[in-house]
């Protein structure tokens, strides 16, 4: 039904990530930081970089798997019960929409 074109198909879900802010925000920690500091801080850099490198449909799929974990709903098993509970959730999702989502879930939980 909502098979053909999902790869290019857009949710409308518009992944925001403030990584870079955060990312200077270390870097100037970093800069000022002593040597009992460092360690963590350099940890902490990387951290963010590995984060905010992920593609957005990894981040969507993550969100996604959020609600549906909070509503007890596996999106691999119980794809139907999945689109209304993340519909429950988020009312302004289009149903295309939330079954594109569920289906990224179900995906990367799969994997």
């Amino acid at each position: 039904m909502f098979g053909s074109g999902r790869k290019n198909f857009d949710p409308g879900v518009i992944v925001l990530r403030d990584s870079q802010a955060v990312a200077e925000a270390i870097e100037a920690a970093l800069a000022a930081a002593g040597p009992e500091e460092r360690p963590g801080l350099e940890r902490a850099a990387g951290l963010v970089a590995r984060h905010a490198a992920r593609p957005e449909r990894e981040v969507r799929a993550e969100w996604t798997r959020g609600i549906l974990g909070a509503a007890g709903v596996d999106p691999r098993t119980h794809e139907v019960h999945a689109v209304r509970a993340l519909r429950k959730a988020e009312p302004g999702l289009s149903l295309k929409a939330a079954v594109v989502l569920v289906r990224e879930a179900a995906e990367a939980s799969g994997q």
